[in-house]
């Protein structure tokens, strides 16, 4: 699941030309049948959010290796050393551009939402 089950006013990705846009993604997995928030503050939302990210590059027919352009969105500059940690773990390089930024809030009490721009060409 890349997202949690709420309905949604967007698309998780969409593909212009080449280039595959993933919707910002939050932390969410399903366990035992319940979505929740992963565990482990911001790092481990981030983490969760990557996997969730990667699954919706998938759907759209990329892969974490094809992205060129990151957002990171996190609640508390604290917290950016240990995102970077986690990002080093998700991405090889070469690594895609990013940008980050401290929110003062993000949807369903989320630490960390991701979003991604893959280059993908079409074959």
């Amino acid at each position: 699941m890349s997202t949690a089950p709420a309905a949604r006013p967007y698309s998780p990705w969409l593909r212009a030309g080449d280039f595959v846009v993933i919707s910002g993604q939050l932390g969410f997995h399903t366990e035992n049948g319940v979505t929740k928030m992963a565990d482990g503050g911001t790092a481990g939302q981030l983490k969760q959010a990557l996997v969730n990210a990667s699954h919706a590059l998938g759907e759209a027919g990329a892969t974490m290796s094809q992205v060129v352009k990151a957002t990171l969105f996190i609640l508390d500059m604290k917290d950016f050393a240990a995102c970077n940690e986690v990002w080093l773990e998700a991405f090889t390089p070469p690594l895609p551009t990013r940008t980050a930024i401290a929110v003062a809030q993000l949807p369903l009490g989320a630490h960390a939402e991701v979003e991604l721009w893959a280059y993908s060409p079409k074959s």
